[in-house]
């Protein structure tokens, strides 16, 4: 008995099946990332962060470009939880440097890209510097993070987020206020339902920039030309800024975007590097996801401010870096 003849490949089911994969890729972690607002919002102490911090914001904010070591969030998982710690006191400046920091200064991307990069190999305690990448993928995230970071010191948070998350902030000081002087202290289990609320609000609100941003990444990835890029990549002037582009519209998580990069033979490690840390820091879910915490001129400045930031240091780093491995 003849097997029933197979459809024909559809480019509409194609769309689907690209947005189906990156919803089950990052849903997870955006789960987990509205998990963590929820339970810090409800049993994360009013202002804890405020005396818990150095006083000097120069200083906390080179101190939170390393939280992704202690607290490694992906980004898809980073803007509520950057949410609810700036209603907790923690300073914009600060926020902002852990928000681009911890997707890549994390020990689940050092691991990854060492892995992809097959640096495990050469790299040992006694000669780090032959982890070129990955050296220079942390290094790289951590300084760029930190320097716009330092751009947002003097700014007031009602000059960068939107007006409904700076009014929030507000409440919660005022009832953080309350609270401290008259109000008696919540019961675990009604700070443990108080934080499955928040959760589930936020993951509704976060999802619907999410799912916006994995359409038009879908649409991309299924109907764009991929062989493009081999001849992009051959010029130099080209091939920085396509890939960085290209870094924007996959939107891959940063856990697994080295598996991507390393095989691009036709790369330079450069432009590899530029690839790898402006992906985790600015991609299509992550435009509009930012667009639900910061204002458009905020999100707009960060597109400009780390497409140029990244690509004008990722040549000249890529090759300090490199003069540190031992030949």
């Amino acid at each position: 008995m003849p097997l029933a003849a197979l459809p024909a490949p559809s480019p509409t089911g194609d769309i689907f099946v690209a947005f189906l994969s990156i919803v089950f890729e990052g849903a997870p972690y955006i789960l987990l990332g509205t998990l963590l607002s929820g339970f810090i919002d409800a049993f994360l102490p009013a202002r804890l962060l405020e005396r818990v911090l150095p006083k000097s914001r120069v200083i906390s904010t080179f101190l939170a470009g390393f939280l992704g070591l202690v607290f490694p969030v992906c980004e898809c998982a980073i803007v509520p939880v950057i949410r609810r710690l700036v209603q907790k006191g923690l300073p914009v400046s600060c926020a902002v440097t852990y928000m681009l920091s911890a997707p890549i200064v994390n020990p689940i991307v050092a691991v990854s890209t060492l892995t992809a990069f097959k640096e495990f190999q050469t790299w040992s305690w006694d000669t780090p510097g032959n982890a070129t990448m990955t050296i220079a993928r942390l290094s790289l995230g951590y300084v760029v993070a930190v320097i716009v970071g330092l751009i947002f010191i003097r700014l007031k948070p009602s000059q960068i987020l939107r007006e409904k998350i700076t009014a929030q902030i507000e409440s919660a000081g005022t009832a953080a206020a309350e609270t401290d002087h008259a109000a008696p202290k919540a019961s675990f289990n009604g700070k443990l339902v108080h934080a499955m609320r928040t959760a589930m609000r936020d993951f509704l609100d976060t999802g619907m920039y999410f799912a916006i941003g994995v359409v038009i990444t879908s649409i991309f990835n299924t109907r764009v030309d991929q062989a493009i890029l081999d001849t992009i990549a051959k010029s130099d002037v080209l091939a920085l800024p396509s890939i960085m582009g290209l870094a924007m519209v996959l939107s891959l998580c940063s856990t697994s975007d080295a598996f991507i990069a390393a095989p691009m033979a036709s790369f330079s490690m450069a432009a590899k590097l530029a690839f790898l840390v402006f992906g985790p820091m600015m991609d299509i879910k992550l435009l509009f996801m930012y667009s639900g915490v910061f204002k458009r001129k905020v999100v707009l400045g960060f597109l400009i401010g780390l497409f140029v930031l990244i690509g004008v240091l990722a040549v000249p780093w890529i090759d300090l870096i490199s003069k540190l491995a031992v030949k």
